[in-house]
């Protein structure tokens, strides 16, 4: 009996890797790591953070914030010291909440793996939710608890580790492309629509991505030096290092639980999309830890194991953001009084999005 579970699990748990490697990972994982490690080695940083400041309008700080935490790529573990190292920049507490909330929840590996292995309808309800809880929770907390603003100072002009003037402009104008390009390859290798056979058979996507990334390697050749270049793939083998192994762990987990658990005990307890359900599902996501990405293969097995699809959101919307040991770490930065403000709105909000997404998916 033993010996047959254990086959068993092991079984699902392989069956699921390899499900998920000739799947995914090629056209899904691969190109976003290298958008990430784009992202995080041509785009400067400093420049972004500027922005942030208490004493910035809201209306530019927190798109910003935003924008920074969907860009930057960062993994659970990373936006940690992050948010610390903004923060003491001089960065606002609301926008750095917005930051802190978006990065390891909706950034381009978050998503792309979402809208892939869960669905397109899924992955659009979480950034965008994602976005909105972000911008409502910073403004929350920077409202309750409001901050001196500093006394007004010079701006400092952006510096720009590619030179001054046109120099500069034309580095930047050529990043922003690179990554629209790396974009492309991610889009084409994921849609279904690109699926679609030509008049000689093969699908459209095989015709289409080979010329992709010929622009990339050509782009890269033309436009970056030999340092930009290794940062780049330093960068982007750094993502993949760190998170592949832990990923695939993750994935073979999920399968052995799987094929041990019986099939429909999540259906009895989180079956339907009621607000109980929704609640209890966010209260796991909250205090539980999976490394980042690892939430999308478990979210998959949830579903397949009977989870409506309202708790599944509300569990997606909470478990990259906020776990225990991300909450003692935030509260030494934020405070007990700020750092509960925080876990509440989150617990409240993804419980009302799960609830109020179900409603129209289930």
């Amino acid at each position: 009996m033993i010996e047959d579970l254990l086959i068993n699990g092991l079984m699902g748990g392989v069956t699921a890797l390899i499900e998920y490697v000739t799947a995914h990972v090629a056209t899904c994982l691969i190109p976003a790591f290298f958008i990430a490690g784009a992202m995080n080695a041509l785009l400067h940083k400093e420049a972004i953070t500027r922005y942030l400041g208490e004493k910035t309008p809201r209306y530019i700080a927190y798109p910003v914030a935003v924008a920074s935490g969907l860009l930057l790529a960062v993994c659970s573990c990373t936006i940690l010291p992050l948010f610390a190292g903004i923060k003491k920049k001089g960065a606002g507490i609301g926008p750095a909440i917005a930051f802190l909330y978006t990065a390891p929840g909706t950034n381009i590996l978050a998503v792309s793996l979402t809208w892939s292995v869960i669905g397109a309808d899924f992955a659009i309800a979480r950034i965008v939710l994602s976005i909105i809880f972000a911008v409502i929770i910073g403004l929350v907390i920077s409202t309750l608890f409001p901050e001196k603003r500093p006394e007004a100072t010079p701006d400092a002009p952006i510096a720009c580790a590619c030179g001054p003037g046109e120099e500069a402009a034309t580095n930047q104008r050529n990043v922003v492309l690179f990554i629209a390009t790396l974009v492309a390859v991610l889009f084409v290798g994921t849609w279904n629509v690109f699926m679609v056979n030509t008049l000689a058979g093969i699908p459209l996507r095989f015709v289409i991505l080979p010329f992709l990334v010929l622009i990339v390697a050509i782009e890269a050749w033309k436009w970056f030096g030999p340092d930009e270049r290794e940062m780049w793939l330093t960068e982007t083998w750094d993502f993949m290092k760190k998170i592949f192994p832990l990923l695939f762990i993750g994935i073979f987990v999920a399968g052995i639980l799987t094929a041990l658990l019986p099939e429909n005990i999540l259906g009895t307890y989180l079956g339907e999309n009621t607000l109980w359900a929704n609640f209890i599902a966010v209260l796991f996501g909250t205090f539980m830890y999976f490394p980042t990405l690892v939430e999308v293969p478990m979210a998959r097995m949830f579903l397949d194991l009977g989870m409506a699809r309202g708790p599944l959101l509300a569990y997606v919307l909470a478990d990259p953001v906020i776990s225990l040991p991300s909450i003692l770490v935030v509260r030494k930065f934020m405070g007990t009084k700020q750092t509960l403000v925080y876990v509440v709105l989150i617990v409240i909000f993804c419980t009302l999005a799960g609830f109020i997404y179900g409603s129209f998916v289930d």
